[in-house]
């Protein structure tokens, strides 16, 4: 298994819980943390510790997002007008990678990073391999002629394990979506709970 894999797997552990909803997470299997004191006794967690896992958990959803790129995505949503924790979620839900993998362009978060960093996207015609990019509405996305034959491309398209949210509207058929527009956090299709009102508590304070 590669690093990568068994970074995303152990970020289930850690969490207790199915953070993508994929039917091989080890959460399905043991909901206890990894290592040899996972089986102990949970402790109550403190105001801190419970911000602080809600940040790694929306902050891991997204992949390799370092701590660097959050915190300047979280600084801009404070900025905007309006719910900085909706504002939050938006910004990363518009990140280039978010949008295709929400277009079921890719089976992971984790192949939408790879596959727009090797040039396999266009926007609007354009070639762009920054998996950070941040989408506009109507700004549509599409899978390069040369990269629509890719396993990986039609199995991911072909799944019946996830839905495309309404905010981006698919043409499976000719590999393009259009990022309609921002969502609002009860419009994202999370597997699980996410809290980004917490997050704004943890940086607030």
């Amino acid at each position: 298994m590669s690093k990568r894999h068994s970074a995303k797997y152990k970020l289930d552990r850690v969490m207790g819980e199915n953070l993508w909803g994929r039917p091989k997470s080890p959460v399905n299997k043991r909901s206890y943390g990894p290592g040899q004191h996972g089986q102990r006794r949970k402790s109550k967690i403190s105001d801190f510790g419970t911000q602080l896992r809600a940040k790694q958990k929306l902050k891991g959803y997204y992949g390799n997002i370092t701590e660097k790129q959050f915190l300047r995505t979280y600084e801009e949503a404070d900025r905007r007008k309006g719910n900085t924790s909706e504002n939050l979620v938006g910004l990363l839900e518009s990140r280039l990678d978010a949008v295709v993998y929400r277009a079921k362009f890719v089976p992971t978060v984790w192949a939408a990073r790879q596959f727009v960093n090797h040039g396999h996207v266009l926007v609007n015609g354009k070639r762009v391999n920054i998996a950070s990019y941040r989408v506009k509405a109507d700004d549509v996305i599409e899978v390069r002629e040369r990269s629509r034959n890719m396993a990986l491309v039609l199995e991911a398209l072909q799944s019946p394990e996830r839905d495309v949210p309404d905010y981006i509207e698919l043409d499976a058929k000719g590999m393009k979506a259009r990022f309609v527009r921002m969502p609002e956090l009860a419009e994202v299709p999370y597997p699980v709970k996410m809290e980004p009102n917490l997050i704004v508590e943890y940086y607030s304070s």
